[in-house]
């Protein structure tokens, strides 16, 4: 049920696209039918803001490089033969958090048990602004209770810009408490999070369940890593999962190979930011994540964040997401960051 609802709003955003979404620039189009913004670049399709009632937070759908490789992971919105079939609430690109409250906004894919767990609701998008290597995009989204109360309100602008080989979204997100003080208690499920291809994960020797030809789940005995070979490289230096995970960096990168294209994604945090620099639940299956608040989990407990609004109070958050088209070495990866601080001043 959920594929044909996706298949049919893909084909909805195809047939409405308009005829300005293939000049050149960059120029998001909106389809309210199909619940989504659709961003083009020189006339490609990048990705798509998408709020559909089927998610329960809005989520950029699918990532892709300059070339158009998909770099993100399609599961459980597509069915893909090698694609690992765990954690369905990890879709694409997303922001959310596992305790607010005490309540798990993370886990939340609409199954058993999400009647307990929290919801982000798309309410408005609006300020669209296309331009010639840039576009923008303000939002709006309500993170909703399980009792049905809106604890917090996102405003959000998104920013796409194109450069030579790369693609790039700055995501500033304003968070406002409504009339209850709200709690992000350290937890390691956050919140910047993007789910990569395959190609991008690390090798791996466990066995895993994993899509067939069939797009049936299948149990994998034994690992195929065949064309798989990502590596996470941070601003410290810090190389692989084993390394990294957990540890607090500027900016990270998960760099890979494919179907024959060199490929890079990067998340970078902003000095400006209240926890800078960030934490990083970067793993080796392929989740990529900035968490500015889970501190006691990445310290064993030698630091207690539990970051906190009161009610009324506002904090904002920003970040960029690179999807680079060939080899990045860390010398180039600080270009792109010193960019970043440029372009993001507020």
């Amino acid at each position: 049920m959920l594929r044909n609802a996706l298949i049919s709003l893909l084909t909805l955003a195809f047939v409405a696209a308009p005829l300005a979404a293939q000049q050149s620039g960059v120029k998001i189009v909106e389809n309210k039918q199909a619940q989504q913004f659709d961003v083009y670049i020189d006339g490609e399709l990048f990705t798509s803001y998408c709020y559909w009632d089927s998610q329960k937070k809005p989520i950029l759908y699918p990532l892709r490089t300059s070339k158009g490789t998909v770099v993100t992971r399609r599961f459980p919105l597509e069915k893909v033969a090698g694609e690992r079939t765990d954690h369905p609430h990890h879709v694409s690109a997303w922001f959310n958090y596992g305790n607010i409250n005490g309540v798990d906004f993370w886990n939340n894919s609409g199954g058993r048990g999400s009647e307990k767990m929290g919801a982000i609701k798309h309410s408005a998008g609006r300020g669209v602004k296309n331009g010639k290597s840039s576009a923008e995009l303000d939002v709006t989204m309500d993170w909703i209770m399980p009792d049905g109360v809106k604890i917090m309100q996102q405003d959000e602008k998104l920013v796409f810009r194109t450069g030579p080989n790369l693609r790039v979204i700055d995501r500033i997100i304003t968070l406002t408490a409504g009339k209850d003080r709200v709690v992000f208690g350290d937890s390691k499920e956050g919140a910047l999070g993007i789910r990569v291809a395959r190609q991008l994960e690390e090798p791996s020797t466990k066995p895993e369940i994993f899509t067939d030809e069939q797009g049936n789940p299948t149990k994998v005995p034994v690992m195929d890593n065949e064309g798989v070979a990502g590596v996470y490289l941070s601003s410290e230096g810090k190389v692989g999962e084993k390394d990294a995970w957990g540890t607090r960096a500027k900016w990270m990168t998960l760099s890979g190979n494919i179907r024959g294209e060199d490929v890079a994604i990067g998340i970078f945090d902003h000095p400006k930011n209240s926890t800078f620099p960030t934490y990083w639940h970067a793993r080796g299956y392929g989740l990529f994540a900035a968490n500015p608040f889970g501190a006691k989990e990445f310290t064993k407990g030698a630091t207690t964040l539990n970051f906190t609004l009161e009610p009324g109070q506002k904090a904002t958050f920003r970040f960029r997401i690179i999807v680079h088209s060939g080899k990045l070495t860390k010398e180039q990866t600080e270009a792109l960051y010193a960019q970043f601080l440029k372009d993001v001043t507020q």
